[in-house]
């Protein structure tokens, strides 16, 4: 069994300080919550909703009325429905005023999967117990659940200079509130990191509609939150200093049309202009399946072998 050995997670003041977006100098992280459990957040196994055809239209914020246009846009739509605009734009309230056109739909449902931009159902993935992929064209993620779509949202992904890695990940550790080594008045709250060697994670932090970050994954706060709780750590030797299994799958993929116009800026000419068919995120799984299927198939042996001391050592041939 190959190892990776790692060094001490660096602490300060029960906050972890991590790079996003540039490669650390301090060296790797272990976990600093050491808890393994398999269990999914609260969405679980529901169904996703009926599809069901959205229509969207613009709402025009201009330049020389930019506040009074707002104050239009706060006065016409609930808190409820300027959320869901506002996700669908991938803005956050905080950079609400960065808008210039806003894509409205015709239509507010409670469950956001109404909107989503991903398929339903992923047979592909129908023996997978967890998985995450992040688009950067469309710049969302979605989370499956053996082939179900469960959950799915706005992301802001690294800018040009300073790119999210593409390719399979898997999730490492975790930590509730934790402060960048790139500014360190960055506070980072639910923070997954997926890249242990280059410091990326999933967290919440601004989202103002285009790619920004230091290579990380930005969410909303109650997508971090659920985040945080879905992913599984991934699991070190009773010494804390040995990988011995890996946690949730994480697929990032795609190419940003840097300059060009924003896909969901096109949804008022065409509805499913930032959809993905079935076909087109099997292309991008199927290169990883086989290595995704085998890692599942380690963790279930490390945390049988936990549970029973007699089960024979898991094998794994390589680490993150």
């Amino acid at each position: 069994m190959r190892k990776l050995t790692l060094m001490p997670a660096l602490l300060l003041s029960g906050l972890i300080l991590i790079q996003c977006g540039k490669d650390p100098s301090s060296g790797k992280h272990a976990t600093a919550e050491h808890t393994t459990s398999d269990s999914a957040a609260g969405a679980g196994d529901r169904p996703a909703p009926p599809k069901i055809k959205i229509n969207y239209s613009e709402f025009i914020f201009p330049e020389n009325k930019k506040d009074s246009a707002m104050s239009a846009f706060r006065e016409k739509y609930s808190e409820s429905q300027r959320y869901t605009i506002l996700a669908l734009n991938r803005l956050d309230e905080k950079n609400a005023w960065r808008a210039d056109t806003l894509m409205i739909p015709d239509r507010f449902e409670k469950d956001f999967l109404v909107y989503s931009p991903f398929p339903a159902e992923m047979p592909v993935l129908k023996e997978v117990k967890k998985f995450v992929i992040f688009s950067y064209p469309i710049q969302a993620y979605a989370v499956y659940q053996k082939g179900s779509l469960i959950k799915w949202g706005p992301t802001s992904m690294g800018k040009k200079s300073a790119q999210t890695k593409r390719g399979l990940m898997f999730t490492n550790w975790k930590q509730k509130l934790a402060i960048s080594t790139v500014n360190r008045h960055w506070k980072l709250p639910y923070n997954f990191n997926i890249q242990n060697t280059l410091g990326i994670g999933w967290h919440q932090y601004d989202l103002p509609a285009h790619p920004a970050s230091h290579s990380c994954l930005r969410l909303l706060m109650d997508d971090a939150k659920w985040m945080y709780d879905f992913g599984d750590q991934w699991i070190l030797d009773k010494n804390g200093k040995t990988l011995i299994a890996k946690g949730t799958p994480v697929i990032v993929f795609g190419d940003y049309n840097w300059g060009g116009r924003k896909p969901w800026k096109q949804l008022s000419q065409n509805s499913e202009a930032t959809q993905y068919t079935s076909d087109q995120l099997n292309k991008e799984i199927q290169p990883y399946l086989q290595k995704i299927l085998d890692e599942q198939k380690n963790r279930e042996n490390v945390l049988a072998q936990q549970q029973n001391p007699g089960v024979a050592e898991p094998v794994q041939n390589e680490t993150q």
